[in-house]
This record gives C-alpha cells, structure tokens and sequence, in this order.
C-alpha cells in the first residue's frame, strides 16, 4: 500500500472515519467540499472561455486538485516522521471529510417517508435537492426511482470508491478520489458548456472509479438477489451513459428486483434512458430498501477489511 500502513492500521482507521461520519454528518456550510466547489466554480468562470478548452479543462483540474493532493500526501508524511498516532488520525480525519454515508441517509429518507405519507409535493422538494433532474411533476414511482438511483450511484461515489482508494494510499488517496469525482459532478457533461472543457475531469473519474464500481456491483449483487443482478450488469450496464454508473445501478436494481431507468426531465427535455434492473416500479417504501443495500454493503467491506487486517497482524 502506497501509505506504508498495515492493513490492521488501515481497518482501524476505515472503522474511525466512518463511525465519526454516522455519528457526526457533514457540517454543509462549512464542509471542506464545500469550499472546494466554491473554488473550482470561480476558476472555471475564468479559464472556460475563448479556445483550447479541452486544454484549458486539464489545466483547471490540475490547478484545483493536485494541490490538495500533495497538501494532504506532505501533511501525513511529515507528520509520520515525529508521530505515527498524529497521522493516523489525519488519515482517519480526511477519510472522514470526504465520506458521505450519513448523508445518503439523511437525504434520501425525508423521500421515502413522505412518499409513505403520500405527501407527494413535499417528496418533490425532498427530491430536488439531490439530483439534477426536473422534479416539479413527478408522481411517486419517478420520486422513488430518483431516490433509488440517487442512493445506488453515489453509495459508490460517496462511499465505497473513497474506502477503495483509502485502503490504496490513505488520506490523499481519498482527497484525491472525491475532488476527482466532485469535479467529474460539476463540470463532466456533455453539454456546449462543458463537453471539451470538462472532458479531463470526466475521463479522469472514469479511471478512478474503474474498480471501485465493480466492486460495488459485485457488493450490491451479493447482498441482493444474486442472479438477477448479475444478469442485468451483463445485459444492461453498457446501455448506460457511464461506463461506472451503469454496472453500480444496473447490479443494484437487480439486487432490490425493481426497475429502474426510463424517461427523465433535464433542463426542460425529456431524457429516455435506457431501463434498469427487473420487477416492479419503484415505490417509497425501496428507497428504505436501497439504503439497507448501501448500509449492508459498507459493513460487509469494513468486516473484510477487519478479517484482512487480524490476518496481516
């Protein structure tokens, strides 16, 4: 491992960042991705212009991130010369920061429960907060699916890839991975606006999250309904727009047994993607579903990552 931290170190630490993520949250206003998203929206007003964007992209993401990256890699490193139990708690600390499993939570079950009251506006205003598409008109089955998929992709994002890089390289490794898939979320569409100026950043996210996604796929469809999983990522996931995106949600909604995909406003048009999984419509009561998926999934990845380091002891 790039950190030169056992395995027994790295479970321990894993086990300290999340428990301080489930019991602490994320302080939204003065989060450290906070921040960096101010930073890397004033930056890209500035060199998103003129030509070469495809370049100037690049540029930008490695003036946004890179620093960071080596702020986080310097810290632990000179910190490990005078006191190994000072870095391991900025490793733990950084693991901390760039999690969001609380926030999965948090977000996501306002959906269900006014879905289960049948508070459908309410659900509509629960939802517009944490995707992008157009919410103003969806029923309970469009509510539920944007709370599945939403649950499904970032429990990879948010989750699982940064536990995947922390075991690689520690506390950079996790900096490095969530500015990488944030700036992936701000500037990686293919829209006039960003499809050359956010190209780096998108491809970028691709190669980082390569491994991670597959490894949630294959969670999810353990913890699931195995077969069928494991049928729709083979059938389904090339389908979809993203090479990551599409195993993790296809693998999910196979896991759950529910449908996801289909038709979606963005920007005021209609979207048709490709369908998701197999079974019946989504309803308010899979998002509690999802979440026990997503739950289930980081217990079993931390109870490896225990089994591995009493064996490396």
């Amino acid at each position: 491992m790039l950190t030169g931290l056992s395995f027994a170190a790295i479970a321990i630490l894993a086990l300290t960042g999340v428990g301080l993520d489930m019991r602490l949250g994320e302080a939204t206003r003065w989060h450290p991705l906070v921040g960096f998203g101010n930073l890397a929206s004033r930056l890209e007003k500035k060199l998103n212009t003129g030509e070469r964007r495809l370049a100037r992209g690049s540029l930008a993401w490695g003036l946004v991130v890179l620093p960071f990256v080596l702020l986080a890699w310097g810290l632990t490193f000179l910190l490990a010369q005078f006191d190994a139990l000072i870095a391991m708690g900025v490793h733990a600390l950084l693991l901390y920061f760039s999690l969001g499993l609380r926030s999965l939570r948090d977000h996501t079950q306002p959906i269900a429960q006014a879905l289960i009251d049948g508070d459908i506006p309410q659900a509509r205003l629960w939802t517009a907060r944490i995707v992008s598409r157009d919410t103003t008109q969806l029923e309970e089955s469009e509510l539920a699916k944007a709370g599945v998929e939403s649950l499904l992709e970032n429990g990879n994002d948010a989750v699982f890839g940064t536990l995947f890089w922390f075991v690689i390289a520690g506390g950079p490794g996790v900096v490095l991975f969530r500015l990488a898939n944030t700036l992936d979320a701000m500037w990686g569409y293919r829209t006039p606006r960003f499809d050359d100026f956010g190209c780096a950043a998108a491809r970028i996210d691709d190669v980082l999250n390569y491994i991670p996604a597959r490894l949630t796929a294959l969670s999810y469809a353990l913890l699931g309904n195995t077969r069928l999983a494991w049928q729709c990522w083979r059938a389904q996931a090339a389908a979809w727009s993203s090479p990551n995106a599409g195993p993790v949600m296809s693998a999910g909604a196979g896991a759950l047994n529910i449908t996801l995909g289909g038709a979606a406003i963005y920007e005021g048009e209609v979207e048709q993607r490709p369908s998701l999984g197999a079974g019946p419509r989504a309803t308010g009561k899979d998002i509690a579903r999802a979440w026990r998926l997503v739950a289930s999934t980081t217990v079993l990845w931390l109870a490896l990552l225990c089994i591995v380091g009493v064996l490396d002891a």
